[in-house]
């Protein structure tokens, strides 16, 4: 089976608009939570999101390819941009070898409803803009980096909810294991617009902590209140392990496992099964025990029943065998479609440099979390396996594990 490493990182985010400025947050452990007015003033039950400023892309791409990226789908720009230029990879070299995509997006509102609007009001579909549909379609991200990357392998949209971008790696893994794919560029993007949460707020389950928004988001805290959405997206590039030695590729990291499963129940209820099979099959994947995984990057959002559902898991599948354990989400909010890729580079930004971020805002363990080693303060540790788990509505899991290389 061929080894599959990872040879290019690139992340835009409510912490950082490249890896070094996020590098640092991680440690530090600062927050990119805030409030956006426009929510208030829309009707949203919560303000709070992780503030990510738009790129300006003026100077970077022609207007065609300006009016047909949405919003998730410049910052998938920025992202890879970055990933690429990491990984030594020009214009030229994207030409003349075929490269895939699978990138993780599960919606893209404020382009169908700005287009809505137009039509309402002038009657006329045409006056919404060629660039329409091309933002509007859930695979906006991959239609769009495609064309602009001149593509050639695999392109296709990963839409799984919050798993969505780590399935996209995990697909990706599978692709070039299986000597379908010498290299594909993965990643998740999520818009953070005013439109694009509203009815994610309608089910009541975003904090409701305004008086200081950098405290809201609080994984496995037993004062937790709901999940903060943000959004950014994250880019890696992956590829064959031969392939990558042969063009003098720097290898960051190898991906060693991948698990998934279905809960096969409620579309919104958590599930400790269903996540501890997704973590099992990972394990099986990567040929380790679970004692071999120095660090978890929890999936932990800050809702109350999915962050005891998922301590139950990890406290299940580790026993006493005790890995830090903390959930970035707690200084970025919950990344949404893009989180699956942006935790894996989290972990990997900690592993590159000796450290576990903190779980911030952990002060008091409920009777879910006190079974945890969790880490409420910056640590410094050798990682050399780490496991990453994202879940999603519909009762979709992913796991991925990556190991030092």
């Amino acid at each position: 089976m061929k080894r599959v490493v990872i040879t290019g990182m690139g992340i835009y985010s409510s912490i950082g608009k490249n890896l070094e400025e996020v590098t640092k947050s991680l440690y530090d452990g600062k927050s990119g939570i805030g409030i956006d007015p426009l929510r208030i003033s829309y009707g949203y039950r919560s303000p709070l999101t992780g503030i990510v400023k738009r790129p300006d892309l003026k100077n970077m791409l022609d207007r065609r390819s300006r009016i047909c990226l949405a919003e998730e789908g410049e910052y998938a720009y920025m992202a890879t941009i970055e990933a690429l230029k990491n990984a030594q990879i020009d214009m030229d070299f994207l030409e003349k070898n075929e490269i895939g995509m699978f990138y993780g997006n599960d919606s893209s509102a404020k382009a169908v409803i700005d287009a809505h609007a137009i039509v309402l009001e002038k009657k006329d579909t045409t006056l919404m803009g060629s660039g329409a549909i091309f933002q509007s379609m859930n695979s906006t991200i991959t239609m769009n980096l495609s064309t602009i990357f001149k593509l050639k392998g695999i392109n296709m949209t990963i839409s799984a909810a919050c798993a969505s971008g780590s399935h996209a790696i995990g697909l990706g893994l599978m692709f070039i294991r299986n000597g379908l794919q010498d290299m594909v560029i993965c990643g998740g993007g999520q818009e953070t617009n005013y439109l694009s949460m509203g009815s994610f707020d309608a089910l009541s389950v975003f904090s409701l902590r305004t008086d200081d928004p950098t405290k809201a988001s609080r994984p496995f805290d037993a004062q937790r209140d709901g999940l903060v959405p943000s959004g950014g997206a994250a880019t890696v590039i992956l590829e064959e392990y031969e392939h990558a030695l042969k063009r003098g590729a720097p290898i960051i990291a190898e991906v060693i496992g991948y698990g998934f499963s279905s809960n096969g129940s409620n579309i919104s209820q958590p599930s400790d099964i269903g996540s501890m099979i997704a973590m099992e099959r990972a394990l099986k994947n990567a040929n380790i025990k679970s004692k071999d995984i120095d660090y978890v990057n929890a999936h932990a959002t800050s809702t109350p029943q999915g962050d005891a559902f998922e301590a139950v898991a990890i406290d299940k599948l580790f026993g006493t065998h005790k890995p830090e354990v903390s959930s970035t989400k707690s200084m970025t909010g919950h990344e949404c479609w893009m989180a699956g890729t942006s935790e894996v580079i989290y972990s990997i930004l900690m592993m590159q440099h000796n450290f576990v971020a903190p779980n911030i805002n952990f002060e008091t363990p409920d009777e879910f979390s006190k079974n945890l080693n969790i880490a409420n303060k910056t640590i410094t540790k050798n990682i050399n396996v780490f496991l990453s788990n994202s879940f999603g509505f519909g009762g979709t899991n992913s796991a991925l594990i990556v190991k030092k290389i």
